[in-house]
């Protein structure tokens, strides 16, 4: 490759065809010859535009577009490319082509850098410590006063940023203490009504026992069972459990689902009652009643639901909570529970119609017997 690239340099015009010859049917190879060890002994013979033209090129582009466009014309005129429109002399056009346009740019680059070189040269140049004599836009005078005034101005900035933060994080330690004496406050007040509570309930007990009321219990005098052996469970909170369930006491929330229960069917029974009086068919005067009817049944159902809030908020366990009644499903629940019911009706009345007239057929004669002997 050396001695290729020396015999090219000492005599290119001679030594092309040699070279084409000799390298192999390597195209990246042969650019990186002609495009770097060629220029440097190679003085251009064709004109530059016509040059621009054989590369299919415009004057101003670039580096990449030049050998881009020499790379394709190569590939297609190379004649070991193999190609249908190989051409020796085209290519020695786009070689010689190339090599000009490659002088021709950088003749331009050197001359570019050389102006401005030249305009550096009488530009004028200002100190390099100028930056730093703005001051923030602080101050007047000179650039000694304005150094002076700009420092004071900085004290002063700095003693208010913190006398700032002093005041910021005073501010944040007062409310942190607000906040703790309100929760002990809070704390306190729960303190002693859960200690109000206790007393009054020891003196209400004490009491109690100075009447008497505790004589008739049925274990009076007994040691207290146990209720569980187990370790998870308070003694004492299930013996009063049992105490109390054993001298008929219910908790709260057993008293509103009994009570909530014995409502929504007593509610049922009455509209069902109501419709029934009404009969039918429905006239516009019913259907008015009838209206007036559901909006209460409504009513009593939405304070019913109320009940049932307070009942989930009450009952102890998750699955004993209950869901809300719907009116329009209890009413149509009521139409339903009406038509079966006259249903029932015409059914027994049918029944009894078949036994008076079999009544009448069995004994018939008779009936006429007697009433002929009354006549």
């Amino acid at each position: 490759l050396k001695w290729l690239c020396v015999m090219l340099t000492n005599n290119v015009g001679h030594h092309l065809m040699v070279c084409q010859a000799m390298i192999p049917r390597n195209l990246k190879l042969f650019p990186y010859i002609c495009g770097s060890r060629m220029l440097s002994g190679y003085k251009p013979k064709r004109n530059i535009k016509d040059s621009y033209k054989i590369l299919e090129l415009e004057e101003g582009c670039s580096l990449d577009d030049i050998r881009n466009s020499y790379r394709s014309l190569a590939k297609k005129y190379h004649p070991d490319s193999g190609s249908a429109t190989a051409d020796s002399e085209a290519f020695m056009k786009v070689e010689e082509a190339y090599r000009v346009v490659l002088n021709d740019v950088a003749t331009k680059k050197k001359s570019s850098e050389n102006n401005e070189e030249e305009e550096d040269q009488f530009k004028p140049k200002a100190p390099q410590h100028r930056h730093y004599l703005s001051f923030e836009g602080v101050g007047f005078g000179t650039p000694s006063q304005r150094e002076k005034q700009y420092m004071q101005f900085r004290v002063d900035r700095a003693t208010e940023q913190v006398l700032e933060y002093r005041k910021q994080r005073l501010e944040s330690q007062h409310a942190v203490t607000d906040l703790m004496k309100a929760r002990d406050v809070r704390e306190s007040k729960k303190v002693k009504i859960t200690q109000a509570v206790e007393r009054l309930v020891e003196d209400l007990i004490q009491e109690s026992m100075a009447k008497g009321d505790f004589d008739n219990l049925s274990g009076k005098g007994k040691p207290l069972q146990k209720f569980s052996d187990c370790p998870h469970i308070d003694p004492m909170t299930h013996n009063l459990n049992r105490i109390l369930i054993d001298n008929g006491y219910q908790p709260e929330w057993i008293l509103l689902q009994k009570e909530i229960r014995e409502t929504i069917e007593r509610l049922r029974k009455s509209i069902v009652a109501s419709r029934s009086q009404l009969g039918g068919p429905m006239t516009p005067y019913r259907q008015k009643q009838w209206n007036r009817i559901c909006e209460q049944f409504i009513e009593d159902i939405r304070k019913l639901n109320k009940r049932i809030d307070n009942f989930n908020l009450v009952v102890p366990i998750l699955s004993r909570q209950m869901v809300h009644f719907s009116a329009d499903k209890e009413i149509v629940r009521a139409q339903k529970a009406y038509e079966a019911l006259m249903e029932n009706r015409e059914a027994s009345n049918s029944d009894t119609k078949e036994k008076e007239e079999e009544n009448v057929k069995r004994f018939g004669w008779k009936s006429s017997l007697f009433k002929w002997l009354n006549l």
